[in-house]
């Protein structure tokens, strides 16, 4: 008699944190779908629990199999790099902390859906915020054959079930007071919402922040030299460093002296309006210097038009488009403006502030004998009344029509 084979059971690969929602929803998702779940937690510089911890609480928590990954280095090259090198500042300001971070867990969790034979992702957003989007987004740009579903988002899996499901079951979690603050985090950055912030009349309080001291607090300056090589920070302070240490050094010392808070009211791409605090004093010491040194060696035409180009590159990753067509043929841009972006920049961190206070670089397109007033000036000035002539030349003859209308 021929035996039968068992039945193929349907896998879910998990975006798991190690946090009560995601550990419910191991056990959440196979109740609603039947399916095995597989936990794939990804260190993007987060802080907190032990990697090895975070595996085996996913295992205690009912997953079949649990993967984890030191990503920190991959995150840092390979998508905080090209955010400094196009100097992403999402409504000028925000530089994409949380956005940066989800492509790099994407392209973990597809690996481990093709690893292990499952036909869905799964992830804890709620269906009211960006994150969602840039998880489904970068998912079906990777692999348009694997669905995703979102448990809080469609099956209702609120927080008050979760800690009564986790009760329940008994899964190791604990299911303490929740914190009046939704927190996502990085070593690029920290992301504050919720709780009394939504107010936004309220200003935040000091214990919002981590990252980063009080700016109000008298201390010392601290005095920086970052070292570019084609736009990658390679040194601080003469030291060589890899792009992680370059921002992880700057978020100790800038954070250290303020730099790197963000208080804004940001539009989400769901089309509501919403409050968020951040902190991100390496990146914005990063992004500081970088623009400064472009300053200095990037030709006039090239740096006016790659301004245009950050503006349109920082609104496609805070969409969720990082794989998208039009952001790789953007980066082929950056990489290229990038070329001649080498040298030095001096900067002084201080009162949450950090100010460039000298530039050096080989590659400079600044002329000390053209700029200069004093003697030694080798600028022509008489070539300069020909050439205001002909570049005012359209306006004034319109000017003269519209002056006889």
């Amino acid at each position: 008699m021929d035996r039968k084979e068992a039945p193929v059971t349907e896998r879910v690969v998990l975006a798991y944190s190690g946090g009560l929602d995601t550990s419910v929803a191991i056990g959440w998702i196979a109740e609603e779908t039947g399916a095995e779940v597989v936990a794939v937690a990804v260190d993007v510089g987060q802080g907190g629990e032990d990697l090895d911890v975070i595996r085996k609480r996913a295992l205690a928590c009912g997953a079949v199999e649990a993967e984890v990954a030191d990503a920190k280095d991959e995150f840092a090259e390979e998508y905080c790099l090209p955010a400094i090198k196009a100097n992403a500042l999402y409504m000028d300001r925000y530089p994409l902390v949380s956005a940066l971070s989800r492509p790099t867990i994407v392209k973990h969790l597809v690996a481990a859906a093709r690893k292990h034979g499952a036909g869905t992702v799964a992830h804890g957003c709620t269906g009211k915020g960006n994150d969602q989007v840039r998880f489904e987004a970068g998912i079906s740009s990777l692999a348009p054959d694997l669905t995703c579903i979102a448990p809080v988002r469609d099956y209702a899996m609120t927080r008050d079930r979760a800690i009564a499901f986790c009760e329940a079951k008994g899964l190791p979690i604990a299911t303490t007071k929740k914190s009046p603050y939704s927190i996502d985090q990085n070593v690029f950055g920290r992301a504050v919402e919720t709780g009394f912030l939504e107010d936004i009349w309220n200003a935040p309080i000091e214990d919002v922040y981590e990252y980063t001291a009080d700016p109000a607090t008298p201390r010392e300056a601290d005095e920086v030299i970052i070292t570019f090589d084609k736009g990658v920070p390679v040194a601080i302070d003469g030291e060589p460093v890899t792009v992680l240490q370059a921002i992880q050094r700057l978020n100790e010392r800038a954070g250290a002296q303020g730099v790197g808070r963000i208080d804004m009211v940001e539009d989400r791409l769901v089309g509501i309006k919403s409050r968020e605090v951040y902190e991100a004093p390496g990146a914005i010491a990063l992004i500081t210097a970088h623009q400064e040194l472009e300053a200095v060696t990037v030709e006039r035409e090239l740096a006016r038009y790659k301004r245009q180009v950050e503006q349109r590159w920082g609104e496609l990753v805070y969409d969720g488009l990082w794989f998208s067509p039009l952001k790789r043929a953007l980066d082929g841009f950056i990489a290229e403006a990038n070329e001649q972006v080498s040298g030095e920049i001096r900067m002084t961190l201080h009162g949450g502030r950090a100010v460039v206070t000298g530039r050096k670089s080989q590659a400079s397109l600044y002329d000390f004998n053209l700029a200069t007033y004093d003697s030694g000036d080798t600028f022509d000035q008489s070539l300069s009344k020909g050439f205001i002539e002909i570049f005012g030349m359209s306006s004034k003859i319109a000017a003269k029509r519209d002056l006889q209308q």
